[in-house]
């Protein structure tokens, strides 16, 4: 099992850092998320505002389980905000860049009109392995760190229907669920904002007749309000369109007494099936 503050923990110093791509972070590749997980903690070793406001995060090729490079610089620093400049290679070989976005936590305008969806408490739901014995395909590391508690059970057993591109449900980190380090804890909204985003938008497309699956080419997390203490969070995420290739997707975190987190989104790239397989 992973850990995900553990396993995004950089070492070195002055802007340049090294750390072992976990395989217990694997789905196909290493998870998207995982990585831009890795770029944010970076990004935090550097920053002197040490509260982040935002991620933006390009992936430019598979990573592997092995050391990999990041080279962070500071594209300005101000007073009230900072940006910095996140760069993760393999052997020279780019993986990802990222912008990450710093702000200082200060009065100003305040207004909260958000609305978590009216769902069921997690505790009152089974999780995906008590709706599924015998989970199709071979095992995939990454889902052993994240505990989950189904909503929509239906979409969960029947692989022959279509449902909104939508998903709503509770996801739990474990071993440990929570993280003072206000960069690790961006790293749980920051990954679950790149993980769902094709899993909402194949509930549209049967899994037992699907021609395509998606990768994730980018993934974007503003971060709106620390709650370390939240170890349930529910994810919200949907995919109003997907048109030539690309799979749109947006979604928010909220926390266990519904507070919004953080919102964001990420967008796919189709491909067909075959053309994605465990391991890469």
């Amino acid at each position: 099992m992973g850990d995900l503050e553990r396993d995004t923990t950089p070492s070195g110093a002055d802007g340049r850092y090294t750390i072992n791509i976990c395989e217990d972070w694997r789905i196909w590749g290493p998870n998207g998320g995982y990585l831009a997980a890795i770029a944010l903690r970076a990004a935090g070793l550097e920053a002197r505002i040490k509260r982040p406001a935002s991620i933006a995060c390009h992936f430019l090729g598979v990573a592997r389980y092995e050391p990999a490079q990041l080279l962070v610089t500071a594209i300005h620093r101000g007073r009230s905000s900072e940006s910095l400049h996140v760069v993760m290679t393999q052997n020279g070989r780019p993986i990802l860049q990222a912008m990450v976005r710093t702000a200082v936590d200060g009065p100003g305008v305040e207004h909260d009109v958000a609305r978590m969806p009216e769902v069921p408490p997690p505790e009152a739901l089974k999780s995906f392995l008590e709706h599924v014995t015998e989970p199709p395909g071979p095992a995939i590391p990454f889902w052993d760190n994240i505990e989950s508690r189904i909503i929509n059970v239906d979409r969960v057993l029947n692989d022959t229907d279509v449902f909104p591109p939508d998903l709503v449900e509770w996801y739990r980190f474990q071993p440990t669920p929570t993280f003072a380090d206000p960069f690790a804890d961006a790293a749980r909204y920051t990954l679950l904002l790149d993980t769902f985003a094709w899993p909402a938008a194949g509930n549209a497309h049967p899994r037992a007749e699907r021609q395509y699956q998606a990768v994730n080419i980018d993934v974007v997390a503003w971060f709106h309000r620390p709650v370390p203490e939240s170890e349930w969070l529910l994810c919200d995420y949907d995919s109003p369109i997907a048109h030539g290739g690309l799979v749109g997707a947006h979604g928010r975190i909220w926390s266990r007494d519904g507070r919004l987190i953080a919102s964001g989104g990420a967008q796919c790239r189709s491909v067909p099936v075959q053309a994605v397989q465990p391991g890469e």
